[in-house]
């Protein structure tokens, strides 16, 4: 008792040092892009790390947590892009469908987060609608009824002229200009920071709570998570649309960072992306999505002038993973789990001696 209550004073410990670190890194990235000496390309590189953060996070609830195998996790955030697109267009700026902006534009300082959020729960429900039926089958076939998904929102919006089609939806830029005029700070920035963090925490908070626990009984034992009253279908829809729902959020941010979206930035090849950052950081493990996602971004970086040799490079390096370290570089294990097992470690060792 005294070890497990030791155990857990260091685990807070711990915490409340990384929330400390967490808001003061926040504080010191926002005045130093303010003040320009980080410079537009590495705010980018910040903005896309967040954003694959919140992605590979949010799919590794499925594939990592509850041990489904969801492969078009890209189509739910397109679902988040686009709402939260033609919200932001229709509330802060000039637009094509209802000319004048319905707010003034300023109002997108402290409006902005809840279209992110319009985005996220409309890409929740996306996903409720595809867990219904998906649900009721397994392994491969799960795989292949999210991959359907990813295509029929594609070609749904494909074939949606009112947002650009094919061609695309822009203007989402004039949204963070008009939150520039209010204060000259790096607002892309700075609300890409907030939401990582705060759907970082969410995931923590869930996969720690009963519910959590419940998810992650199905990847153990569907059949005896259910003996132990467990109710497995609930927590398989729970899970799918509050994954769905984070990716949302990614999609909204994503398509405020770039000012321009088209289906084609929600291909297979995103979804592959997600499954590469998920299985490299470790299945279960959020700190190894975290880990992922940087790493992943870099690599992107690095392999930016191959063009296309890199969509040979990314799925290749996929199998690579599944064939040499399927367990990714964590597996199911956190950054603090290691720290504190090496802090106790050594006091045991002085304790022996």
């Amino acid at each position: 008792m005294a070890l497990q209550g030791a155990h857990e004073g260091a685990r807070k410990k711990t915490n409340l040092l990384l929330t400390g670190i967490m808001a003061g890194s926040l504080a010191v990235v926002v005045v130093l892009a303010a003040l320009g000496v980080i410079n537009q390309y590495i705010q980018t590189i910040l903005m896309t790390i967040g954003i694959n953060i919140i992605f590979s996070a949010s799919l590794n609830i499925v594939n990592g947590y509850m041990g489904e195998f969801s492969c078009g996790h890209a189509g739910f955030m397109a679902v988040g892009a686009y709402v939260s697109s033609v919200l932001s267009l229709i509330l802060f700026t000039e637009n094509k469908f209802f000319g004048s902006p319905l707010l003034p534009p300023a109002s997108a300082v402290v409006l902005f987060p809840l279209v992110i959020l319009t985005g996220g729960i409309v890409a929740a429900l996306a996903g409720l609608i595809v867990a219904i039926p998906s649900f009721k089958t397994r392994d491969d076939y799960l795989a292949i009824i999210t991959i359907a998904a990813n295509y029929i929102v594609m070609t749904a919006i494909n074939n949606m002229e009112i947002i650009g089609g094919p061609r695309g939806l822009m203007g989402m830029k004039a949204t963070i200009f008009a939150m520039g005029d209010v204060a000259p700070l790096p607002w892309t920035l700075l609300w890409v920071i907030l939401f990582t963090i705060f759907c970082v925490i969410l995931i923590k908070r869930l996969m720690g709570s009963v519910m959590g626990k419940g998810i992650s009984a199905i990847r153990y034992d569907e059949i005896s998570a259910e003996i132990m009253s467990v109710n497995t279908n609930r927590m398989k829809l729970l899970a799918f649309m509050f994954s769905s729902g984070l990716a949302g959020i990614a999609g909204g941010l994503f398509a405020h960072e770039l000012g321009f979206i088209n289906p084609a930035s929600f291909n297979i090849m995103k979804s592959t992306e997600g499954l590469v950052m998920v299985y490299l950081g470790g299945m279960g493990s959020l700190s190894g999505s975290v880990l992922s996602a940087v790493l992943f971004t870099f690599l992107l970086e690095l392999l930016r002038p191959a063009q296309i040799l890199k969509w040979v490079l990314i799925p290749l390096l996929l199998i690579l993973l599944m064939q040499f370290r399927p367990e990714g570089i964590l597996g199911n294990r956190e950054l603090s789990d290691l720290r504190l097992r090496s802090r106790f470690a050594k006091k045991s060792g002085k304790g022996g001696a």
